[in-house]
C-alpha cells in the first residue's frame, strides 16, 4: 500500500462559528502535518487532505467529535507523495458556489442512488420502474474531458454557477427520464439535484459519493476514462490510483 492517504469529504450542516472553526481546524491539521484545502461556510464543510494514514484518520476522528460533523464520510485513495503543496483553511460564502442561496441541502436532500444500483440500472438501460436512465455530468468541461460515464449528458459548463441556467435551457430534454446527476465526490450533484427538482425536472437523483465512491464500490464499469481531481495527481483511475500522465500524440 502506498504511504500517503488522501481523503475528500463534504457535509452540508449549518455552521454559525466558521471563523473559530477555521482556527481550530487549521491548528489541528498543522499539528498532524496534513496538507490540502478545507472550505467552511454557513452551509457546511468541504475538504481535501493528505498525509500519513494515522494522522489523516486521527484528524477525521477529531472532527467527528463535533456532533455536527459526525456523519462525515470521507472517500479514500492512496499515493506515493502528498499531492498538495500547503495547507489552506478558508471561510467562503458557499462550500461549492452555485449562487442560489435558496438551495439548502442541509434542510432537505434530494433523493440519492448508490453506486451499485446505478450500475444495475445502466446494465438494464432503465430504472426499477422501467424509465430510461441518463447520467448528467455537473462538472466543468475540462474535468469531463478526462473521463465520464458512457453517453453522459454534458452541457459544457465552465463553472458550476452556470449549471442552473443550463438546466433551464435543457430541462425539456430530460422529461420522462430518470436523471442521475454526478460529480467527483458528490457535493455538486447534491446541489444540482435539488435545483433540478425545484425547476420541474421529474425523477432526479444524485449519485451518492460521486465518481470516487462509484469507483470504490463498482470500479470502472460504464465509465470511460479517469476522474479528474484537483491536486497534483490530476486524475485517478477506476482503482483510485494516480493516472499516468498523458502522452503527447
Amino acid at each position: 500500500m502506498k504511504p500517503i492517504l488522501n481523503i475528500s469529504a463534504y457535509l452540508f450542516t449549518p455552521l454559525n462559528d466558521t471563523a473559530a472553526l477555521r482556527e481550530s481546524i487549521r491548528s489541528q491539521a498543522m499539528d498532524l502535518s496534513l496538507k490540502g484545502t478545507v472550505l467552511l461556510a454557513g452551509e457546511g464543510i468541504n475538504l481535501f487532505l493528505a498525509g500519513a494514514a494515522e494522522n489523516v484518520r486521527g484528524f477525521v476522528a477529531w472532527l467527528r467529535s463535533d456532533a455536527r460533523f459526525a456523519p462525515l464520510a470521507p472517500k479514500e485513495s492512496w499515493s506515493d507523495a502528498v499531492p498538495f503543496g500547503k495547507l489552506l483553511v478558508k471561510v467562503k460564502e458557499e462550500i461549492i458556489r452555485m449562487n442560489h442561496p435558496t438551495i439548502r441541502p442541509a434542510d432537505s436532500r434530494a433523493p440519492a442512488v448508490d453506486a451499485k444500483t446505478l450500475a444495475r440500472w445502466l446494465d438494464a438501460g432503465h430504472d426499477d420502474e422501467g424509465r430510461p436512465v441518463v447520467t448528467l455530468d455537473t462538472r466543468n468541461e475540462f474535468e469531463v474531458q478526462q473521463g465520464r460515464f458512457h453517453d453522459a449528458i454534458d452541457w459544457h459548463i465552465h463553472k458550476f454557477s452556470e449549471f442552473p441556467q443550463a438546466v433551464l435551457d435543457h430541462r425539456e430534454e430530460l422529461r420522462g427520464k430518470t436523471v442521475v446527476s454526478y460529480c467527483t465526490g458528490g457535493i455538486r450533484c447534491e446541489k444540482a439535484a435539488i435545483f433540478m427538482a425545484e425547476a420541474g425536472v421529474d425523477h432526479v437523483y444524485q449519485l451518492e459519493g460521486g465518481i470516487l465512491k462509484y469507483f470504490e464500490e463498482v470500479g470502472g464499469k460504464h465509465f470511460d476514462g479517469d476522474c479528474f481531481v484537483f491536486d497534483d495527481r490530476r486524475a485517478v483511475d477506476a482503482a483510485l490510483a494516480e493516472s499516468p500522465p498523458s502522452q503527447p500524440e
